[in-house]
């Protein structure tokens, strides 16, 4: 159920990211492969991965600010 929960907003992120005719498809692809992925990380990964997904999202607002 949890991995469920955050796959789908995981997609739904990358699908805002992404945009265009390639969202679609992209937030399918993340939505079925994160619940594997997330599993295998385990708590501790899973952690590094929202922080260095929240990192990503910060570097890339910053580029888009100085643009």
């Amino acid at each position: 159920m949890f991995g469920r929960i955050i796959s789908s907003v995981a997609g739904g992120a990358i699908a805002r990211q992404v945009g265009g005719v390639a969202a679609g498809p992209l937030g399918i692809v993340a939505g079925a492969v994160l619940p594997t992925v997330l599993r295998r990380l385990g708590p501790a990964g899973m952690v590094a991965a929202a922080v260095s997904g929240y990192a990503v999202s910060k570097l890339v607002e910053r580029q888009r600010a100085k643009a």
